[in-house]
């Protein structure tokens, strides 16, 4: 075989598989969203369920990545914390050697033909035919399916003619182990996919390129090397990210430290068991055994352990934390799951409801408290935050009832930015509620709007009781206006007092309509038929 031949037959065995295995991998996320997530965050309350949650649904998306993303979504929304998240990413582990089994068991004992192309054309065809729906998404699915294993046949193929006049490494020696590992964390680095790493063993060893000890070596390099994948997603995410990665990176590179020690006595091992199972003598099936194993194995090694790893880790990475500015909910990675990352957005989106509304009572209780500042600018900075992520996820295939909720989520961070300005705005218009008497009016006013504030507080919503809120609040705010307008009428006030109280009453009327505006739209279904609130612009203007 010629060298052009060569690259050609590598490059677009491996360029099909992981396209192939990116559209499977994105129709399956789309079509299995609501399912992943119900799984995820009904079946994690003990290890074993847990366990078993993370094998399942990387089973089924065919991406431990997916599941890794998806679970980390879920501890920075506080549905799952993260001794129980360590399990399902576990899980994923071994959910992931379902890939070796695939092309094992299918893609190296069929004819691809008869199977990929007939995949191909019914995936189209249902892609084409349900655009933005459920069956598009499967459709998507096929396709690559489809194309995944017709880059499997086209590696097989190459290898098997490179066999002839090629060898690698043996696998017999440390060093030629050490290389085969490197091999492996190497091709895993450079495509970013431990899935295709683990293929081009698979289909190197069925055709000859490599002995089974080989092979075994360069499978533990990709295990190892997948974790890489993780240290980038955690660089600059959020701290509950950090920590899933970590236990990711420990638990896999502990895995393959010990399969690496323990090599020839798992060779050993897995004759046994391919014998106990009644699998055949293909190099294939044998990998996809010894990928299943190691995997186990670390489960088994970690289990005694995994308490103090998780106490280790959540007493790390809390510097973050502090800067309250600081998206807690939003993590890029959580962009590859549309369905989380807009669960993602609505408990961020709420955080910044928490804030504006401490600014509103700031300025009622406190108007020149340094708080006031502080909370306008963490404000400002997490709506834009805000902003920028849903761009992002925009960019991202999802269902057209998920894309609908992108502007509704706009409206509401608008809606709390609006109201933490006015209370800013109340503030400098310098209303001290707090430190002077002015009558039963203010204190009647500040009650109003306090009981007003509890009501649509995000984080404990009361959503029948805002009504009748807001009208005692907008009869205590005209009992106030009334009250200041007579005594500046009467001399009773200067007119330049009067009217700065008039200004900061009415700028934290407004707020308190902004917040509860946003307290109505986050207890109602999104809809993004209105347009987003814009900034006032002076008094009156709301």
């Amino acid at each position: 075989m010629n060298n052009l031949a060569l690259i050609g037959g590598l490059a677009g065995g491996i360029g099909l598989f992981l396209l192939g295995m990116g559209l499977m991998t994105d129709g399956l996320k789309l079509a299995a969203g609501p399912a992943l997530e119900r799984i995820l965050a009904h079946s994690t309350k003990t290890r074993l369920r847990g366990l078993a949650s993370g094998i399942l649904v990387t089973a089924l998306v065919q991406s431990s990545s997916a599941v890794t993303v998806a679970t980390i979504g879920f501890v920075n929304a506080g549905l799952l914390n993260l001794s129980q998240a360590v399990w399902v990413l576990f899980g994923a582990n071994v959910g992931t050697t379902m890939t070796g089994w695939l092309v094992a068991l299918v893609g190296l004992k069929f004819k691809i033909e008869a199977l990929a192309l007939p995949l191909i054309g019914v995936g189209m065809i249902l892609r084409l035919s349900g655009e933005g729906a459920r069956r598009g998404a499967l459709g998507t699915a096929l396709a690559g399916f489809g194309i995944l294993f017709l880059g499997i046949d086209m590696l097989k193929e190459t290898f098997s003619g490179l066999s002839a006049d090629f060898k690698l490494p043996e696998g017999d020696g440390s060093s030629d182990i050490l290389l085969l590992v490197g091999i492996g964390v190497l091709l895993t680095v450079l495509m970013q996919s431990s899935s295709a790493a683990l293929v081009i063993a698979l289909t190197a060893a069925q055709g000859g390129l490599l002995t089974t000890p080989g092979a075994a070596a360069a499978v533990i390099g990709a295990n190892i090397g997948t974790t890489v994948t993780a240290l980038i997603a955690a660089i600059g995410a959020t701290p509950n990210a950090k920590r899933a990665a970590a236990a990711h990176i420990l638990f896999n590179v502990l895995t393959g430290i010990v399969a690496l020690a323990l090599l020839p006595w798992l060779m050993g091992l897995l004759s046994l068991l391919r014998q106990w199972l009644g699998l055949d003598e293909a190099p294939a099936a044998k990998l996809a055994l010894f990928h299943t194993m190691f995997n186990v194995l670390g489960i088994v090694l970690i289990w005694p352990v995994a308490a103090r790893m998780t106490t280790f880790l959540e007493a790390r990475f809390k510097i973050a934390e502090d800067d309250e500015a600081r998206p807690r909910h939003l993590d890029r990675t959580v962009l590859a799951v549309p369905a989380l990352a807009l669960n993602a957005l609505d408990h961020e989106i709420r955080r910044l409801g928490g804030i504006a509304l401490n600014t509103i009572r700031a300025a009622l209780e406190a108007p020149e408290g340094p708080a006031l500042a502080r909370h306008k600018l963490v404000v400002s900075r997490l709506s834009l935050a805000i902003a920028e992520f849903i761009t992002a996820l925009h960019r991202i295939g999802m269902s057209s009832h998920s894309a609908q909720r992108l502007p509704g989520i706009l409206r509401l961070a608008r809606y709390y930015e609006n109201a933490t300005e006015l209370a800013v705005e109340a503030s400098a218009a310098s209303g001290e509620f707090a430190n002077e008497d002015h009558g039963t009016q203010v204190r009647q006013f500040s009650e109003a709007a306090i009981d007003l504030l509890t009501r649509a507080d995000p984080a404990a919503l009361d959503a029948a009781a805002l009504e009748p809120a807001q009208r005692e609040m907008e009869d205590a705010y005209q009992a106030l206006k009334a009250h200041l307008l007579i005594s500046g009428t009467e001399g009773r006030l200067p007119v330049a007092v009067m009217d700065a109280r008039l200004r900061a009453a009415s700028a934290l009327r407004r707020a308190l309509e902004q917040a509860t505006k946003a307290a109505r739209l986050l207890a109602a279904p999104v809809t993004a038929n209105e347009p987003p609130e814009q900034a006032a612009t002076g008094p009156g203007t709301r």
